[in-house]
């Protein structure tokens, strides 16, 4: 039988195969044929153990030197157990292993296996025990027959180590890798010739061989060069399709109207425009006024007043005739965006009621949890064109809410939505509508060009005038329990100021406590014991996801009222929530919280002209990795480095989005911090093709990993709704 890339990967045959498919997912020769190595083990070489620490995985081949067995009582059952000690020598030192063994038949094996003269490779996690390092029952292969000398000889010089999951360990994935690649005909070019003879860059199939069998370190540094290049060119080309097909849409151009809601609004102004607002502002407003849709992010600091930026887009749009709807990823949020949008305006968004300005026009507000007549109005509202500015939440997105005339989208904190959820919305325009994504967490260049490759970028840098300096303190309490005691009185003190506080925790309190380390602050624990001790005799009030919405808009009007001192919440106040009186926020447990979350949750204060106090506190080890972490939030309020150092840390392997459903990433090699070179160019070259072949027709393995990807991402989109 003619085993294909696309042949199933039972066709593989042997014992081990269909528990591969269980335990990876992988359904075919070539998915399983992409599942890379995750490092490989020079022959003979033992890693630098200094530089290494308790947990991390090791791989080792070398010969056994020593080994031994001795039984011993069981306490647990009572019974003779075994244990091996084995000592392995490599180039650069020795590792101590240690086999526990319950039955005797296996110890028998088990000291046969592993007797003294024999080579092998060990993999585990390193512990330090009894003053020195060892790998506790790693797993083992044995290389050559007991008692063979050229079994040394014989191995290659660079071991593959591949990523593992449940019961399959990786020489079992090498194995089948191996035989996979000795039957498979033929490997589907993806890169087309001309490009693959630009960049020097092996041929597929020679790649695949490399990558999985390197006989030096030439070969894999040249299979690794060609391989990111096909994973940044594939993503490149689904973006630069996107692009096209943005281009090739004609759009209702809506160019505003002089002496409009937008002028009127610029006139009332309390301040005056930063430079970045007003640049941003002039871009946006030519391209909506423009024949083809506009497709653009805006990111920015944390309160560099993208708000107002989306607000005067959406006017010139309501100027001319059409409407404008904004998608939040929360209630809370969206409650906030109409809220502070209506307080901006004034009587130019009652239109149609008594104090309304002439011309007005009106903001409608629509939800999940929104009660029946409430929901009628909006969406009627909605439909008839009475609201010229419709915001929601995924509420907006389901089949019954129709638009009179959608003109703009506008979509905040786009990592929070798919782009098959901005085509849901779009969709109900009756032409192409402007779409204007806007996120608060700020992207590296790299980043920005692969994830939102398929629109243009605009940055807002600066803050306005008036914002207050923030300063972050980390507060870790395994070492200095006292400060607790001393946040509780720093936000007092801010308080008898005539300011206010956040109190942020992870939990909300009837959640199971966490199976492994201590229990973490919760909401409906933190407030009330807040209230009866440390901050009593002030107004405090909670804030969580699981209130009904009626109570958290109650909540979030008494705290921008200033009717309540001290707000305890979960991370619903992360984005959009402005408060300008406060001024202090201490988050507990704030290693449970990333980089980036921690940069958008102190962002809610010092929004006022105050100096704003964020305290960041932690019961994490001095040395952890955690801590580590909140010394670099602490260290600078650059969102841009703070991005990177989150990226770096979670190792970026799902920016696509993918990961999300529980598929595998498209970016398996490829760096989006570090390969920036590698995505220029495949931004360049898959722009270039796409003109040429605009099907992708000359390069069949080419469109079917594009049609792959974005069926992924499509799917992804189904499983979120």
């Amino acid at each position: 039988m003619k085993i294909t890339w696309d042949s199933p990967l039972s066709a593989l045959g042997g014992k081990k195969a269909p528990e591969i498919v269980k335990a990876t997912g992988y359904t075919t020769v070539g998915e399983l044929l992409g599942h890379y190595p995750r490092t490989y083990v020079d022959k003979g070489r033992l890693s630098d153990l200094g530089e290494l620490q308790e947990g991390d995985v090791l791989s080792l081949v070398g010969e056994i030197v020593y080994s031994e067995q001795r039984p011993y009582r069981d306490k647990r059952t009572g019974r003779t157990a075994y244990r091996q000690a084995v000592t392995v020598k490599a180039e650069g030192g020795q590792l101590a292993l240690t086999f526990f063994d319950r039955d005797h038949k296996t110890a028998q094996w088990r000291t046969k296996s592993l007797a003294v003269g024999r080579i092998g490779m060990f993999s585990g996690k390193l512990k330090w025990f009894n003053g020195h390092w060892e790998l506790t029952n790693p797993n083992s292969r044995m290389y050559g027959a007991e008692g063979s000398a050229d079994a040394y000889e014989n191995m290659p010089e660079l071991i593959p180590v591949y990523p593992v999951t449940g019961k399959v360990d990786s020489w079992q994935l090498e194995e089948l890798i191996g035989f996979a690649l000795s039957v498979v005909e033929p490997v589907p070019e993806v890169l087309p010739d001309a490009v693959r003879r630009e960049r020097e860059l092996l041929g597929i199939d020679q790649a695949l061989r490399w990558i999985h069998r390197p006989d030096s370190h030439a070969e894999l540094g040249a299979a690794r060069k060609r391989l990111k290049f096909d994973e940044a060119f594939v993503t490149q080309a689904v973006l630069a399709r996107r692009r096209a097909e943005h281009v090739a849409d004609p759009a209702t151009p809506r160019p505003g109207t002089k002496g409009g809601l937008l002028d009127r609004f610029d006139e009332r102004l309390p301040f005056t425009l930063t430079d970045g607002q007003r640049r941003v502002g002039e871009e946006i407003a030519a391209e909506i006024a423009g024949e083809h849709p506009m497709h653009r992010l805006l990111q920015g600091e944390v309160g560099s007043g993208k708000t107002l930026v989306a607000l005067r887009a959406m006017l010139q749009v309501v100027d001319s005739g059409a409407q404008a709807a904004l998608l939040a990823p929360t209630e809370v949020l969206a409650q906030q965006h109409a809220r502070s949008m209506a307080a901006m305006l004034g009587d130019l968004a009652e239109g149609g009621r008594l104090g309304g300005a002439e011309g007005a026009t009106r903001i409608a507000l629509l939800t999940g949890s929104l009660g029946t007549a409430a929901r009628k109005e909006a969406m009627l509202d909605a439909a008839s064109g009475e609201a010229g500015i419709v915001v929601g939440t995924h509420a907006l997105l389901e089949e019954k809410v129709q638009f009179f005339d959608l003109g703009l989208v506008v979509v905040d904190e786009q990592h929070r939505f798919g782009v098959e959820q901005r085509a849901a919305l779009t969709s109900k325009a009756g032409s192409p509508p402007h779409v204007l994504v806007m996120t608060a967490t700020p992207i590296p260049r790299t980043v920005a060009m692969t994830v939102f490759g398929d629109l243009d970028t605009s940055t807002l840098a600066e803050l306005p005038a008036g914002r207050g300096e923030v300063q972050t303190t980390v507060v870790p309490t395994r070492a200095q329990p006292a400060w607790l005691d001393r946040a509780w009185a720093r936000i007092r003190e801010e308080v008898q100021k005539g300011r206010q506080a956040y109190v942020v925790a992870s939990r909300i309190g009837d959640e199971p406590p966490p199976e492994e380390g201590p229990e973490l602050f919760a909401v409906e624990e933190v407030a009330p014991e807040l209230a009866a001790d440390a901050l009593q005799g002030l107004r405090v009030e909670m804030l969580h996801g699981r209130m009904t919405p009626e109570e958290k808009d109650r909540v979030m009007r008494a705290f921008a009222g200033g009717e309540v001192d001290v707000l305890v919440s979960t991370t619903v106040i992360e984005v959009g929530v402005d408060v300008p009186n406060a001024t202090v926020m201490v988050i507990l447990d704030a290693d449970r919280f990333g980089v980036s979350q921690l940069h958008q949750l102190r962002g809610r204060i010092g929004r006022g002209g105050h100096s704003g106090l964020c305290l960041l506190v932690s019961n994490a080890a001095p040395d952890s990795e955690s801590m580590e972490r909140l010394a670099a939030v602490a260290s600078t309020r650059d969102g841009f480095e703070l991005s990177r150092i989150d990226l770096e840390q979670r190792r970026e392997g799902n920016v696509l989005g993918v990961e999300q459903s529980g598929r595998r990433s498209a970016l398996r090699l490829l760096s989006v911090l570090t390969d920036e070179d590698v995505i220029v160019a495949a931004r360049e070259a898959a722009g270039a093709y796409l003109e040429a072949d605009p099907t992708f027709e000359r390069t069949p393995g080419l469109k079917a990993m594009v049609e792959a990807l974005e069926e992924s991402e499509r799917a992804a989109y189904l499983e979120k709704g």
